[in-house]
């Protein structure tokens, strides 16, 4: 018997530990995906099976990289290749054999590609049933017609509202946004929005040419013509002479005198919404958002539908209204509807019956849902607003739902960004799947997970090069006995270093009518001078309070703006233009804040040309070294020589990227290492230099931990190594591309490049649950640079469901009690012994003591 976090006790399923066969088991032999040394295991089936072991230790490269991908695999071998084009594919894996493998699902946190027509209705396809019960049997007003189904769904030509397209928003651009000083000529720039330098000046001569003098103030032209220069949608071709004032061009026209060039004239508006829809230029989509407003559709006010749509009512609300409530308000409604039809009697038998069928068929997919905590999302949220974490579980109830069996569901930290408290529903829904008569292998640090599985696979012993091996197969109790293993030590014997007495706040930053979100008037104050966590279930308002509210309140207060990432397409910018606001003060415990530190999980950068060395800046270093050789000042090569960005250094071919796309006839495009550099992003010129007997392409592909030894010398580069090393990222390439990082890999990645600046003290720290993903031994060393920010007397705040970093910390605040609606507010805080007496907390029982 086990004891879960909370103290519940758990009991493991029984699993027959003999040795596997094919009938019972799947049996992998020389696997050696990424750095697996070529294992062999065999692993029970109908059973729930959990690999583990410190990041970068091999676990998903054995249950993604080769389970699920060799299922996959062998799925499309008997798939038609037009159909396979279809299908997003896996590498095909490097292993010997793999007998007893049924066909898997993998339900991992990756997103995919975000779309504001994506949401929680539409994941789960709750949507569709909600749309026939409005058809069938809503409310209709006296005359109108009956609606098909499809005339409720904002993504048909028969649903959407014919002015915003079924997005709820429309995107405007207004004179005074595109014109902020109208007492300037067009010669002086009164059109901002105009693209500068040539560009500009070329639209200015075009506009001569049509008649338009551009010396007179801009509020001096007529309306007609503001309008026309910045909204028409003609582009007029006509003869420009950049030489000739407006008299000249005038007579030179006239005269049909050969024009220096013809140019195309495009309004303000046109040029502004064509760059930001096709600019690659991450610089110009900056400036172009800048004059782009986003505002809610006045015609089915965000409601995305078309009118008469929205006029027919269910349980008294249009469909929109109803999407909008919260999965928990909707179950109510729902329920209530359905029992109120069940009891009538009267001529529309017929209607309450299909009320009856299709609220109870809802019912059941909305109660997977809030079983698995997520009852605070409504069907209308939108996937990008969702973490990783969240849309898994989407996918896993729909799972539940679909009442599959025989089948392998092969999932990624499901409990990720999980309050414990919901962890225990997530391992009865698992357990659900079970019964089913299916599978389970699931990559997992959480010790309630492992605690609860039949089988562990232990892979290990350390990251990247030094892992790779299975350390343990085999049920949990057997794992005590391998001293070797980190997952062991941690389960079973934990560091029983002296508890630490809590650290007493040196002053208090109070804040006052905090509004956010579901944060409604928050009254609060956080310790300075020490480590605080923020705990909660799902959808509380952590985030919120602290990853929100706390960071831009405490940037207004500094006279700085929070960093706002560059919209790249117009999901993007919708997202971003739908966050809301802030409101509410600080009132005491800023002077004692310098600065702030933000860090949270978001990418360290969207395409491969960003990675490990370039946003921790050591590739500026390791350039500069490369640049001082003699062989590179005998060539005349500065540093940026040696960027795969600059294209004097960079390979032609691919552009520095380092692979290209090959398109196939009957299959899916692939991308493969470039024919010219093979990879190495470099040309041969460039890669002739060498510092150490290593060229630049080389010198990439170190990782972190070989680096270290590498460039033990160059005290500039084994700063920024050092930082990587600490917070345990020693496995990872320093040319490793960050779309290639996990969310908590990206902010380790944050945190390593802070860590590696000077300490000044008075540093307020803000993290956004920096443990997701982490092992307890990376945890452990996390935790370590903390406590050494705290000790040089900076202040940690940081979101977290990890019990042990909660009860490590000085100070703990409990947000709650529920979620949505039911949250907002502060239901415990103080030292963590206090908050786990705490008979209102939901984090209390589970606090460690």
């Amino acid at each position: 018997m086990s004891k879960a976090k909370g103290g519940s006790t758990i009991t493991p399923k029984k699993v027959n530990s003999v040795p596997c066969d094919a009938e019972h088991c799947v049996q992998v032999r020389g696997a050696r995906v990424h750095n697996l040394k070529n294992i062999n295991i065999d692993l029970p089936r109908n059973a729930l099976v959990v690999f583990t072991g410190i990041s970068g230790s091999g676990k998903s490269s054995l249950a993604f990289g080769t389970l699920f991908a060799e299922s996959q695999r062998r799925y499309l071998d008997s798939v038609s290749p037009f159909a396979r084009r279809l299908i997003d594919q896996v590498d095909e894996p490097d292993v010997d054999s793999i007998d007893g493998l049924p066909p898997a699902v993998a339900l991992q946190q990756q997103r995919g590609t975000p779309s504001v027509r994506s949401s929680v209705g539409s994941v789960t396809t709750i949507s569709n049933a909600l749309r026939m019960l409005y058809s069938r049997a809503g409310q209709y007003p006296q005359g109108q017609k009956i609606l098909y189904a499809d005339s409720f769904s904002a993504n048909t030509p028969e649903g959407a509202c014919p002015k915003c397209h079924g997005i709820g928003r429309v995107f405007e651009v207004t004179e005074k946004m595109l014109v902020p000083d109208d007492t300037k000529t067009i010669r002086e720039g009164a059109i901002a929005a105009w693209p500068p330098a040539w560009q500009g000046k070329n639209l200015s001569r075009i506009l001569v040419s049509l008649g338009h003098d551009i010396d007179k103030p801009w509020k001096m032209l007529p309306k007609k013509t503001r309008d026309w220069i910045l909204f028409t949608e003609e582009t007029p071709t006509v003869p420009v002479y950049p030489e000739y004032d407006f008299a000249q061009t005038l007579e030179a026209i006239d005269k049909g005198e050969k024009p220096h060039y013809m140019g195309t004239f495009a309004s303000a508006k046109h040029f502004i919404m064509h760059s930001f829809a096709t600019t690659q230029s991450l610089r110009t989509k900056k400036r172009v958002s800048q004059f782009m407003h986003i505002s809610q559709c006045p015609d089915c006010k965000g409601k995305k539908l078309k009118r008469e749509s929205l006029r027919v009512k269910f349980a008294g609300l249009d469909i929109g209204e109803l999407s909008r409530l919260t999965l928990n308000e909707l179950a109510k409604r729902l329920r209530d509807a359905g029992n109120k039809a069940s009891t009538k009697s009267d001529p529309h038998q017929e209607k309450n019956i299909v009320v009856q069928r299709i609220t109870r068929d809802i019912l059941v997919r909305v109660e997977a849902l809030t079983t698995l905590g997520l009852g605070y999302l409504s069907l209308e949220r939108s996937t990008p607003t969702l973490s990783g974490g969240e849309l898994q579980r989407l996918r896993l109830a729909t799972q539940i739902r679909s009442q599959l069996f025989g089948v392998v569901y092969v999932l990624d930290e499901p409990s990720a960004g999980l309050h414990p408290a919901d962890t225990q529903s997530l391992l009865g829904a698992l357990d659900e799947l079970i019964r089913a008569g299916n599978s389970l292998f699931v990559v997992e640090h959480d010790v309630s997970v492992i605690q609860h599985a039949d089988w562990i696979v232990d892979i290990g012993p350390n990251a990247g090069s030094h892992g790779g091996e299975v350390i343990y197969n085999g049920p949990l109790e057997g794992l005590r006995a391998v001293t070797g293993s980190h997952t062991s030590r941690h389960l079973f014997s934990p560091l029983a270093s002296a508890k630490q007495l809590p650290r007493k706040p040196t002053a208090w930053l109070k804040l006052e009518g905090v509004e956010r979100n579901n944060l409604q008037g928050l009254n609060i104050e956080f310790p300075l001078g020490v480590m605080s966590t923020v705990t909660g279930i799902s959808g509380s308002g952590k985030s919120s309070l602290v990853s929100q509210a706390l960071v831009e309140l405490v940037y207004d207060a500094l006279g700085q703006k929070k960093t706002v990432e560059v919209p790249s397409d117009e999901t993007a910018l919708l997202e971003r233009e739908l966050e809301t606001s802030t409101s509410g003060q600080i009132v005491a415990g800023m002077e004692l804040v310098r600065r702030l530190v933000s860090v949270d999980q978001k990418p360290i950068g969207r395409t491969p040309r960003s990675n490990l060395a370039t946003y921790t800046g050591l590739f500026d270093h390791v350039r500069k070294l490369f640049a001082s050789t003699r062989k590179s000042k005998a060539r005349g090569y500065d540093a940026g020589r040696f960027s795969f960005n600059v294209a004097k250094g960079r390979c032609s071919n691919c552009e520095g990227v380092g692979f290209v796309s090959v398109e196939l006839l009957f299959l899916p495009s692939v991308y493969s290492p470039c024919s010219v550099c093979r990879g190495q992003r470099y040309n041969d010129k460039t890669l002739e230099v060498t510092y150490r007997d290593k060229n630049i392409a080389e010198v990439l592909a170190l990782t972190v931990e070989t680096a270290r030894e590498f460039f033990e010398n160059e005290p500039s580069v084994v700063q920024a190594l050092d930082a990587l090393l600490q917070v345990g990222l020693g496995y990872l390439r320093l040319g490793q591309p960050a779309t290639e990082l996990s969310g908590g890999e990206a902010q380790r990645v944050k945190l390593a490049t802070e860590l590696q600046r000077s300490q000044r003290g008075d540093t307020l720290y803000v993290l956004d649950e920096p443990t997701t993903g982490l092992h307890q031994e990376d945890v452990s060393m996390l935790m370590l640079q903390l406590n050494g920010l705290v000790d040089s007397g900076n202040t940690v705040i940081m979101v977290e469901h990890d019990m042990q970093v909660a009860s490590s910390s000085d100070w703990v605040i409990d947000i709650g009690p529920g979620a949505g609606d039911e949250g907002g507010l502060v239901v415990a805080q103080g030292p963590p012994a206090q908050v786990a007496k705490s008979k209102t907390s939901l984090t209390a029982p589970f606090m460690l003591s």
